[in-house]
Protein backbone atom coordinates (compact mmCIF):
# COMPACT_ATOMS: atom_id res chain seq x y z
CA UNK A 1 0.00 0.00 0.00
CA UNK A 2 1.35 3.41 -0.96
CA UNK A 3 2.20 5.78 1.86
CA UNK A 4 0.00 8.83 2.27
CA UNK A 5 0.85 12.35 3.22
CA UNK A 6 -1.15 15.43 4.09
CA UNK A 7 -1.09 18.20 1.52
CA UNK A 8 -1.88 21.82 2.35
CA UNK A 9 -3.19 24.11 -0.35
CA UNK A 10 -4.78 27.53 -0.61
CA UNK A 11 -7.91 27.77 -2.72
CA UNK A 12 -8.41 31.12 -4.40
CA UNK A 13 -11.52 32.83 -5.72
CA UNK A 14 -12.54 36.40 -6.50
CA UNK A 15 -15.98 37.77 -5.74
CA UNK A 16 -18.22 39.30 -8.36
CA UNK A 17 -18.34 43.12 -7.99
CA UNK A 18 -20.43 43.78 -4.86
CA UNK A 19 -23.28 46.24 -4.68
CA UNK A 20 -22.56 49.65 -3.16
CA UNK A 21 -24.09 48.57 0.15
CA UNK A 22 -22.08 45.34 0.34
CA UNK A 23 -18.95 47.23 -0.68
CA UNK A 24 -19.37 49.56 2.32
CA UNK A 25 -19.91 46.57 4.63
CA UNK A 26 -16.75 44.89 3.37
CA UNK A 27 -14.69 48.07 3.70
CA UNK A 28 -15.97 48.59 7.26
CA UNK A 29 -15.03 45.01 8.15
CA UNK A 30 -11.50 45.44 6.79
CA UNK A 31 -11.00 48.80 8.55
CA UNK A 32 -12.27 47.48 11.90
CA UNK A 33 -10.18 44.31 11.68
CA UNK A 34 -6.97 46.17 10.85
CA UNK A 35 -7.61 48.64 13.65
CA UNK A 36 -8.01 45.77 16.11
CA UNK A 37 -4.92 44.01 14.74
CA UNK A 38 -2.68 47.07 15.02
CA UNK A 39 -3.96 47.97 18.48
CA UNK A 40 -3.38 44.44 19.80
CA UNK A 41 0.06 44.20 18.20
CA UNK A 42 1.25 47.61 19.40
CA UNK A 43 0.06 46.84 22.92
CA UNK A 44 2.62 44.05 23.13
CA UNK A 45 -0.03 41.43 23.89
CA UNK A 46 1.61 38.01 23.55
CA UNK A 47 -1.08 35.63 24.79
CA UNK A 48 -4.55 34.80 23.53
CA UNK A 49 -6.05 36.05 26.77
CA UNK A 50 -4.29 39.42 26.47
CA UNK A 51 -5.38 39.81 22.85
CA UNK A 52 -8.94 38.86 23.78
CA UNK A 53 -9.10 41.69 26.33
CA UNK A 54 -8.24 44.15 23.56
CA UNK A 55 -10.39 42.89 20.66
CA UNK A 56 -13.54 42.10 22.66
CA UNK A 57 -15.03 45.56 22.21
CA UNK A 58 -14.47 45.69 18.44
CA UNK A 59 -17.44 45.21 16.12
CA UNK A 60 -16.16 41.95 14.62
CA UNK A 61 -17.48 38.40 14.38
CA UNK A 62 -16.24 35.82 16.87
CA UNK A 63 -14.53 34.07 13.94
CA UNK A 64 -12.37 37.14 13.24
CA UNK A 65 -11.65 37.74 16.93
CA UNK A 66 -10.60 34.11 17.44
CA UNK A 67 -8.30 34.38 14.42
CA UNK A 68 -6.73 37.53 15.91
CA UNK A 69 -6.19 35.75 19.23
CA UNK A 70 -4.21 33.06 17.43
CA UNK A 71 -2.38 35.34 15.00
CA UNK A 72 -1.16 38.27 17.11
CA UNK A 73 0.97 36.16 19.52
CA UNK A 74 2.52 34.41 16.50
CA UNK A 75 3.64 37.71 14.99
CA UNK A 76 6.27 38.18 17.69
CA UNK A 77 6.98 34.62 18.83
CA UNK A 78 7.13 32.89 15.43
CA UNK A 79 7.60 35.64 12.86
CA UNK A 80 9.69 37.95 15.08
CA UNK A 81 7.85 40.92 13.55
CA UNK A 82 8.69 44.45 14.65
CA UNK A 83 6.08 46.30 12.61
CA UNK A 84 3.02 45.51 10.50
CA UNK A 85 2.18 46.07 6.86
CA UNK A 86 -0.89 48.14 6.11
CA UNK A 87 -2.56 45.60 3.82
CA UNK A 88 -3.23 42.66 6.14
CA UNK A 89 -6.13 40.43 5.05
CA UNK A 90 -9.08 39.77 7.35
CA UNK A 91 -8.63 36.32 8.90
CA UNK A 92 -11.47 34.07 10.05
CA UNK A 93 -11.36 30.70 11.80
CA UNK A 94 -12.88 27.78 9.94
CA UNK A 95 -16.01 27.76 12.14
CA UNK A 96 -17.37 30.65 10.11
CA UNK A 97 -16.92 29.17 6.64
CA UNK A 98 -20.11 28.61 4.61
CA UNK A 99 -20.30 27.67 0.94
CA UNK A 100 -23.25 27.06 -1.37
CA UNK A 101 -23.47 25.63 -4.89
CA UNK A 102 -26.10 25.56 -7.62
CA UNK A 103 -25.43 24.65 -11.27
CA UNK A 104 -28.36 26.85 -12.34
CA UNK A 105 -26.53 30.06 -11.41
CA UNK A 106 -24.15 31.94 -13.68
CA UNK A 107 -21.58 31.72 -10.89
CA UNK A 108 -22.23 28.34 -9.35
CA UNK A 109 -20.43 28.87 -6.02
CA UNK A 110 -21.51 31.43 -3.43
CA UNK A 111 -19.73 32.35 -0.20
CA UNK A 112 -21.40 33.58 2.97
CA UNK A 113 -19.35 36.52 4.25
CA UNK A 114 -19.39 36.72 8.06
CA UNK A 115 -20.53 40.05 9.50
CA UNK A 116 -20.85 41.25 13.08
CA UNK A 117 -24.38 41.21 14.45
CA UNK A 118 -27.18 38.69 14.09
CA UNK A 119 -28.56 38.43 10.57
CA UNK A 120 -26.00 40.75 8.96
CA UNK A 121 -24.00 38.10 7.06
CA UNK A 122 -24.59 38.05 3.31
CA UNK A 123 -23.91 35.80 0.32
CA UNK A 124 -21.81 36.76 -2.67
CA UNK A 125 -21.02 34.80 -5.88
CA UNK A 126 -17.47 33.58 -6.48
CA UNK A 127 -15.29 33.27 -9.55
CA UNK A 128 -13.24 30.20 -8.67
CA UNK A 129 -9.91 29.14 -10.10
CA UNK A 130 -10.90 26.53 -12.77
CA UNK A 131 -7.79 24.47 -11.99
CA UNK A 132 -9.07 24.04 -8.42
CA UNK A 133 -12.69 23.18 -9.25
CA UNK A 134 -12.50 19.59 -7.99
CA UNK A 135 -11.16 20.76 -4.64
CA UNK A 136 -13.99 23.30 -4.30
CA UNK A 137 -16.46 20.44 -4.72
CA UNK A 138 -14.51 18.43 -2.13
CA UNK A 139 -14.87 21.36 0.28
CA UNK A 140 -18.59 21.48 -0.42
CA UNK A 141 -18.91 17.73 0.23
CA UNK A 142 -16.81 17.87 3.40
CA UNK A 143 -14.11 15.60 1.94
CA UNK A 144 -11.25 17.98 2.75
CA UNK A 145 -10.39 19.74 5.98
CA UNK A 146 -10.94 23.52 5.88
CA UNK A 147 -8.64 25.71 7.95
CA UNK A 148 -8.40 29.47 8.25
CA UNK A 149 -9.90 31.58 5.47
CA UNK A 150 -9.06 35.16 4.52
CA UNK A 151 -10.73 38.13 2.87
CA UNK A 152 -8.29 40.20 0.84
CA UNK A 153 -8.97 43.67 -0.51
CA UNK A 154 -7.09 44.80 -3.60
CA UNK A 155 -8.46 48.19 -4.49
CA UNK A 156 -12.04 47.45 -5.61
CA UNK A 157 -11.44 43.70 -6.05
CA UNK A 158 -12.18 41.20 -3.26
CA UNK A 159 -10.45 37.83 -3.05
CA UNK A 160 -11.12 34.79 -0.87
CA UNK A 161 -8.28 32.47 0.21
CA UNK A 162 -9.23 29.19 1.90
CA UNK A 163 -6.61 26.91 3.47
CA UNK A 164 -7.43 23.22 2.99
CA UNK A 165 -5.74 19.94 3.85
CA UNK A 166 -6.20 16.54 2.24
CA UNK A 167 -4.28 13.29 1.85
CA UNK A 168 -2.60 11.99 -1.30
CA UNK A 169 -0.50 8.97 -2.13
CA UNK A 170 3.11 9.88 -1.45
CA UNK A 171 5.48 8.85 -4.29
CA UNK A 172 8.13 6.54 -2.90
CA UNK A 173 11.75 7.38 -3.81
CA UNK A 174 13.99 4.63 -5.14
CA UNK A 175 16.80 3.20 -3.03
CA UNK A 176 19.30 5.25 -5.01
CA UNK A 177 17.46 8.46 -5.94
CA UNK A 178 18.81 11.49 -7.77
CA UNK A 179 18.37 14.55 -5.56
CA UNK A 180 17.58 17.71 -7.51
CA UNK A 181 17.74 21.03 -5.69
CA UNK A 182 15.82 24.09 -6.86
CA UNK A 183 16.81 27.58 -5.76
CA UNK A 184 14.13 30.24 -6.34
CA UNK A 185 15.20 33.85 -6.62
CA UNK A 186 14.77 37.14 -8.40
CA UNK A 187 17.73 37.39 -10.80
CA UNK A 188 17.59 33.70 -11.69
CA UNK A 189 13.93 32.78 -11.35
CA UNK A 190 14.67 29.07 -10.89
CA UNK A 191 18.05 27.37 -10.68
CA UNK A 192 18.00 23.58 -10.74
CA UNK A 193 20.90 21.29 -10.02
CA UNK A 194 20.98 17.49 -9.91
CA UNK A 195 23.56 15.65 -7.81
CA UNK A 196 24.99 12.52 -9.39
CA UNK A 197 27.84 10.87 -7.52
CA UNK A 198 27.97 14.00 -5.32
CA UNK A 199 28.68 16.13 -8.40
CA UNK A 200 26.49 18.95 -9.78
CA UNK A 201 25.14 17.74 -13.13
CA UNK A 202 23.41 19.46 -16.06
CA UNK A 203 22.20 22.58 -14.21
CA UNK A 204 19.09 24.49 -15.24
CA UNK A 205 18.91 28.30 -15.19
CA UNK A 206 15.64 30.11 -15.86
CA UNK A 207 16.21 33.83 -16.22
CA UNK A 208 14.08 36.11 -14.05
CA UNK A 209 14.55 39.25 -16.16
CA UNK A 210 11.07 39.23 -17.70
CA UNK A 211 9.33 38.75 -14.35
CA UNK A 212 11.49 41.48 -12.79
CA UNK A 213 10.63 43.86 -15.64
CA UNK A 214 6.89 43.12 -15.31
CA UNK A 215 6.88 43.74 -11.57
CA UNK A 216 8.68 47.05 -11.97
CA UNK A 217 6.38 48.06 -14.83
CA UNK A 218 3.28 47.10 -12.84
CA UNK A 219 4.37 49.13 -9.82
CA UNK A 220 5.24 52.28 -11.78
CA UNK A 221 2.17 52.04 -14.04
CA UNK A 222 -0.29 51.68 -11.17
CA UNK A 223 1.43 54.44 -9.22
CA UNK A 224 1.13 56.86 -12.16
CA UNK A 225 -2.51 55.96 -12.79
CA UNK A 226 -3.34 56.62 -9.15
CA UNK A 227 -1.48 59.94 -9.17
CA UNK A 228 -3.48 61.01 -12.23
CA UNK A 229 -6.77 60.01 -10.65
CA UNK A 230 -7.54 57.32 -13.24
CA UNK A 231 -10.84 55.47 -13.04
CA UNK A 232 -10.91 52.31 -10.91
CA UNK A 233 -11.73 50.14 -13.93
CA UNK A 234 -8.62 51.38 -15.70
CA UNK A 235 -6.40 50.60 -12.69
CA UNK A 236 -7.94 47.16 -12.31
CA UNK A 237 -7.48 46.45 -16.02
CA UNK A 238 -3.75 47.19 -15.88
CA UNK A 239 -3.33 45.29 -12.63
CA UNK A 240 -5.06 42.23 -14.11
CA UNK A 241 -2.94 42.45 -17.24
CA UNK A 242 0.32 42.28 -15.30
CA UNK A 243 -0.94 39.65 -12.87
CA UNK A 244 -1.97 37.36 -15.75
CA UNK A 245 1.44 37.78 -17.35
CA UNK A 246 3.22 36.93 -14.08
CA UNK A 247 0.95 33.92 -13.56
CA UNK A 248 1.87 32.70 -17.04
CA UNK A 249 5.56 32.95 -16.13
CA UNK A 250 4.96 30.91 -12.96
CA UNK A 251 3.14 28.19 -14.91
CA UNK A 252 5.82 27.92 -17.60
CA UNK A 253 8.75 28.04 -15.19
CA UNK A 254 7.30 25.39 -12.87
CA UNK A 255 6.55 23.14 -15.87
CA UNK A 256 10.12 23.45 -17.14
CA UNK A 257 11.51 22.72 -13.67
CA UNK A 258 9.58 19.45 -13.36
CA UNK A 259 10.45 18.43 -16.93
CA UNK A 260 14.10 19.05 -16.06
CA UNK A 261 13.77 16.73 -13.04
CA UNK A 262 12.10 13.99 -15.11
CA UNK A 263 15.17 13.49 -17.29
CA UNK A 264 17.06 11.90 -14.37
CA UNK A 265 16.67 8.38 -13.01
CA UNK A 266 14.48 8.18 -9.88
CA UNK A 267 14.37 11.96 -9.27
CA UNK A 268 13.57 13.52 -5.88
CA UNK A 269 12.92 17.27 -5.90
CA UNK A 270 14.34 19.22 -2.97
CA UNK A 271 12.97 22.67 -2.11
CA UNK A 272 13.65 25.21 0.59
CA UNK A 273 11.08 25.64 3.34
CA UNK A 274 9.87 29.19 2.62
CA UNK A 275 7.21 29.27 5.35
CA UNK A 276 8.33 32.58 6.79
CA UNK A 277 10.11 34.18 3.84
CA UNK A 278 7.96 37.33 3.84
CA UNK A 279 8.44 37.88 7.56
CA UNK A 280 12.20 37.28 7.43
CA UNK A 281 12.96 39.55 4.48
CA UNK A 282 14.33 42.91 5.58
CA UNK A 283 16.55 44.56 2.99
CA UNK A 284 15.19 48.09 3.13
CA UNK A 285 11.98 49.58 1.75
CA UNK A 286 12.90 49.35 -1.95
CA UNK A 287 14.14 45.75 -1.95
CA UNK A 288 11.37 44.63 0.42
CA UNK A 289 8.77 45.93 -2.03
CA UNK A 290 10.40 44.09 -4.92
CA UNK A 291 10.89 40.81 -3.09
CA UNK A 292 7.59 40.79 -1.21
CA UNK A 293 5.74 41.39 -4.47
CA UNK A 294 7.22 38.31 -6.08
CA UNK A 295 5.30 35.09 -5.44
CA UNK A 296 8.10 32.84 -4.17
CA UNK A 297 5.62 30.57 -2.43
CA UNK A 298 3.30 30.53 -5.46
CA UNK A 299 6.10 29.41 -7.76
CA UNK A 300 7.28 26.76 -5.32
CA UNK A 301 3.72 25.56 -4.82
CA UNK A 302 3.23 25.07 -8.54
CA UNK A 303 6.46 23.04 -8.71
CA UNK A 304 5.13 20.83 -5.90
CA UNK A 305 1.75 20.41 -7.62
CA UNK A 306 3.28 19.45 -10.96
CA UNK A 307 5.80 17.12 -9.28
CA UNK A 308 2.97 15.33 -7.49
CA UNK A 309 1.12 14.90 -10.79
CA UNK A 310 4.30 13.47 -12.34
CA UNK A 311 4.83 11.07 -9.42
CA UNK A 312 8.05 12.75 -8.27
CA UNK A 313 8.66 12.90 -4.48
CA UNK A 314 9.29 16.34 -2.97
CA UNK A 315 11.33 17.07 0.15
CA UNK A 316 11.78 20.36 2.04
CA UNK A 317 14.86 21.57 3.88
CA UNK A 318 15.72 24.67 5.87
CA UNK A 319 17.17 27.46 3.70
CA UNK A 320 19.78 28.79 6.11
CA UNK A 321 23.23 29.34 4.55
CA UNK A 322 22.50 27.51 1.29
CA UNK A 323 23.84 30.49 -0.67
CA UNK A 324 26.80 31.13 1.65
CA UNK A 325 28.59 27.78 1.86
CA UNK A 326 30.59 25.84 -0.68
CA UNK A 327 28.77 22.76 -1.98
CA UNK A 328 32.06 20.83 -2.19
CA UNK A 329 33.69 21.45 1.21
CA UNK A 330 31.03 23.13 3.35
CA UNK A 331 33.23 26.12 4.11
CA UNK A 332 31.57 29.54 4.42
CA UNK A 333 32.54 31.58 1.37
CA UNK A 334 31.45 34.90 -0.07
CA UNK A 335 29.61 36.40 -3.04
CA UNK A 336 31.64 39.36 -4.28
CA UNK A 337 29.31 39.51 -7.28
CA UNK A 338 25.66 38.51 -7.60
CA UNK A 339 26.35 35.60 -9.95
CA UNK A 340 29.65 34.36 -8.47
CA UNK A 341 30.35 32.42 -5.30
CA UNK A 342 33.95 32.31 -4.06
CA UNK A 343 35.17 29.57 -1.72
CA UNK A 344 37.65 30.88 0.84
CA UNK A 345 38.97 27.45 1.83
CA UNK A 346 42.49 27.18 0.39
CA UNK A 347 42.34 23.37 0.53
CA UNK A 348 39.18 23.14 -1.59
CA UNK A 349 39.44 22.51 -5.32
CA UNK A 350 36.66 25.09 -5.87
CA UNK A 351 37.77 28.70 -6.20
CA UNK A 352 34.78 30.31 -7.92
CA UNK A 353 31.43 28.84 -8.90
CA UNK A 354 28.16 30.09 -10.34
CA UNK A 355 26.39 31.27 -7.18
CA UNK A 356 22.84 30.07 -7.87
CA UNK A 357 24.00 26.63 -8.99
CA UNK A 358 26.10 26.39 -5.82
CA UNK A 359 22.98 27.19 -3.76
CA UNK A 360 20.88 24.62 -5.65
CA UNK A 361 23.55 21.97 -5.11
CA UNK A 362 23.55 22.73 -1.38
CA UNK A 363 19.77 22.38 -1.30
CA UNK A 364 19.96 19.02 -3.06
CA UNK A 365 22.66 17.72 -0.72
CA UNK A 366 20.95 18.96 2.43
CA UNK A 367 18.12 16.44 2.18
CA UNK A 368 20.68 13.63 2.67
CA UNK A 369 21.60 13.60 6.39
CA UNK A 370 24.97 11.92 5.67
CA UNK A 371 25.92 14.13 2.76
CA UNK A 372 25.07 17.57 4.13
CA UNK A 373 27.75 20.17 3.71
CA UNK A 374 28.23 21.84 7.07
CA UNK A 375 29.42 25.43 7.44
CA UNK A 376 32.39 25.91 9.70
CA UNK A 377 30.60 28.39 11.93
CA UNK A 378 27.59 27.42 14.00
CA UNK A 379 24.17 27.85 12.39
CA UNK A 380 20.59 27.41 13.51
CA UNK A 381 18.65 24.17 13.57
CA UNK A 382 18.56 22.52 10.18
CA UNK A 383 15.78 20.00 10.65
CA UNK A 384 13.80 19.37 7.45
CA UNK A 385 10.11 20.27 7.42
CA UNK A 386 9.04 16.63 7.36
CA UNK A 387 10.48 16.22 10.86
CA UNK A 388 13.17 13.68 10.04
CA UNK A 389 16.53 14.19 11.76
CA UNK A 390 19.26 15.84 9.77
CA UNK A 391 22.58 14.71 11.33
CA UNK A 392 25.59 16.84 10.68
CA UNK A 393 28.94 15.42 9.70
CA UNK A 394 31.45 15.82 12.52
CA UNK A 395 34.44 16.24 10.26
CA UNK A 396 35.03 18.24 7.13
CA UNK A 397 34.71 16.53 3.79
CA UNK A 398 37.75 15.14 2.00
CA UNK A 399 38.97 16.91 -1.10
CA UNK A 400 37.67 15.61 -4.42
CA UNK A 401 39.68 12.95 -6.23
CA UNK A 402 39.76 15.36 -9.15
CA UNK A 403 41.11 18.59 -7.61
CA UNK A 404 40.22 21.03 -10.31
CA UNK A 405 38.35 24.31 -10.47
CA UNK A 406 34.69 24.01 -11.51
CA UNK A 407 32.85 26.99 -12.92
CA UNK A 408 29.68 27.63 -14.87
CA UNK A 409 31.63 27.69 -18.11
CA UNK A 410 32.14 23.93 -17.81
CA UNK A 411 28.45 23.33 -18.43
CA UNK A 412 28.37 25.30 -21.67
CA UNK A 413 25.42 24.36 -23.82
CA UNK A 414 24.01 22.06 -21.13
CA UNK A 415 22.79 25.09 -19.17
CA UNK A 416 19.30 26.23 -20.12
CA UNK A 417 18.72 29.97 -19.98
CA UNK A 418 15.07 30.80 -20.54
CA UNK A 419 13.63 34.28 -21.03
CA UNK A 420 9.85 34.35 -21.03
CA UNK A 421 7.81 36.54 -23.33
CA UNK A 422 4.54 38.17 -22.41
CA UNK A 423 1.56 36.12 -23.54
CA UNK A 424 -2.15 36.16 -22.91
CA UNK A 425 -4.04 35.15 -19.81
CA UNK A 426 -3.47 31.68 -18.41
CA UNK A 427 -5.52 29.48 -16.10
CA UNK A 428 -5.42 31.04 -12.67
Amino acid sequence: MAAERTVSKTLEATTVPPTAHKQRQLEDTVATYRDALHTAFESGADTQSAVNDIVTDYDLTSYAKDALKQYVPQLRETFDAEELDEDHPVRFTNRGFRLDHSPSREYEFCWRIPQAGRGNAFWIPLRINPAQESLWFDVLDGEVSVGEFRLIQNRSTWTLHVSVEYTVDDPEPDEDPTFIGFDIGESALITGCALQRETPTKPLLINGGRARHLRKEMYTTLQRLQERGAADWRIEERFGYHQNALTDIVEKASHEAVEYARQFDDPVIVLEDLSYIRENLDYGAYMNRRLHSWAFAQLQGRIEDKALEAGIPVNHVQPHYTSQICHACGHVGCRDEQAEFRCTNDECHITTFQADINAAANIARRVDPWGESVPWKSVRDDTPRNGSPCDRAAERREASREPRQMTLSEYGSETSETEFSLVGSSVR
